[in-house]
């Protein structure tokens, strides 16, 4: 099996130093430790133009989802994932890094879950419009979807710009690295959390950002389950630079770093332009960490969009076949009668009444593999116990 150029096997840079206690759901937890004043001030009334901020320079190459063991049509596209490339510019970033970071945003817009420890989300545009029209541009959409194989737009307002977050002090970076030195942490532990467990994504493709300087960073990869269960790992991206995955067939987890006092990536979800193609988003592993008013506005509000052209284009076809004296085609009309009834049964399952619906806890339903279930149930019980 071919593998990616980047992928390196399990070792040092795997190790999570640092286990989080938490109380999922809940905000406010984890206190910014970045000092982001300056960039504020510089960044406060920059709009995003991609003749200035966009710094795209391709991949070196892009693995196919066989490449990773899977089949060909396993998802939307033969596309696995990128290498990483560069995309934004330094002033970019610093804009992005100027919002994100806002006292605004870091009091109402952070959430935790059994998951993650700190995640920044929904607050674009209001918040962030930098950040909003970065990811709307569409120079930003055709990269994308080169890389992706597939004509991509964002999944929704909500889910632009997703930040998730690791930060320590100085003195906590430096005791993670005398323990990895000494041998005290251990490589691929499941007791020990990294930025965010294995999961697959809720939509199909996603783009991972890095907006902190890796030049000290030891580890941050992320971690890919190929087809044959076995574990890969590809480095992360320089500052500036990102990753595009097709991360809802792809089971992977983001890996704590050494070395640096924080590690902040942006991660955007993309699904298909096109109304006619199948959208497998699921809400699992956003449901919980999500106003789901404005969750299931959107969702539902996108999706029903989809089926208004999906009928439009169903009764203009057989309208024009009736003008041409064509018989009406009864089992085609069923067919797509069919696929729509299964469409709008996927999404009235992902819209769970709220009462139903725990803030901060993630069923494994979005796990694929039957030991990464087991364990995530073995937490649950534990973290019950």
């Amino acid at each position: 099996m071919a593998v990616p150029d980047t992928i390196v096997p399990p070792g040092l840079p795997d190790t999570s130093f640092m286990s989080p206690s938490y109380f999922p759901g809940k905000r406010g937890k984890v206190k910014p430790l970045i000092s982001n004043a300056e960039a504020s001030e510089q960044c406060g009334k920059v709009q995003f133009d991609p003749k200035t901020h966009l710094q795209y320079n391709p991949p070196s190459n892009i693995h196919s989802m066989k490449d990773l063991g899977y089949d060909d049509d396993a998802g939307i596209s033969p596309i696995g994932v990128s290498e990483p490339f560069s995309l934004f510019s330094a002033e970019a970033i610093r804009c992005m890094r100027a919002e994100v970071l806002s006292k605004e945003v870091w009091s109402e817009y952070q959430f935790s879950s059994n998951l993650a420890m700190c995640q920044l989300r929904g607050f674009a545009p209001k918040y962030a419009p930098f950040v909003y029209d970065a990811w709307k541009n569409p120079e930003t959409l055709a990269i994308v979807s080169k890389i992706a194989g597939i004509d991509l737009v964002t999944a929704m307002d909500w889910e632009i710009g997703h930040v998730n977050i690791s930060v320590q002090t100085e003195e906590e970076k430096n005791n993670a690295l005398a323990e990895a030195v000494d041998g005290v942490a251990g490589t691929y532990d499941d007791d020990i959390a990294p930025i965010v467990d294995w999961h697959t994504d809720s939509y199909p493709f996603v783009c991972v950002t890095m907006l902190s300087d890796c030049t000290e960073m030891i580890g941050g990869e992320t971690a890919l389950r190929t087809g044959d269960g076995s574990v890969v790992k590809v480095r992360g991206p320089q500052m500036g630079c990102a990753v595009v995955l097709q991360g809802r067939y792809i089971e992977h987890r983001a890996l704590r770093a050494l070395g640096t006092t924080e590690r902040i990536t942006m991660v955007t979800s993309f699904r298909p332009r096109s109304p006619t193609l199948k959208d497998d988003t699921v809400l699992t592993t956003v449901r919980p960490i999500s106003d789901l008013s404005e969750l299931y506005f959107q969702f539902s509000e996108y999706r029903l969009e989809m089926l208004e052209e999906r009928i439009r284009s169903q009764l203009k076809e057989a309208r024009d076949a009736r003008y041409a004296g064509r018989p009406f085609n009864t089992q085609k009309l069923k067919k797509f009668l069919a696929v729509q009834i299964e469409f709008l049964t996927h999404m009235n399952n992902e819209i769970v009444d709220n009462d139903k619906v725990q803030k901060g806890v993630a069923d494994d339903s979005h796990l694929r593999s039957a030991d990464l279930k087991e364990r995530s149930r073995k937490r649950a019980l534990a973290t019950v116990a």
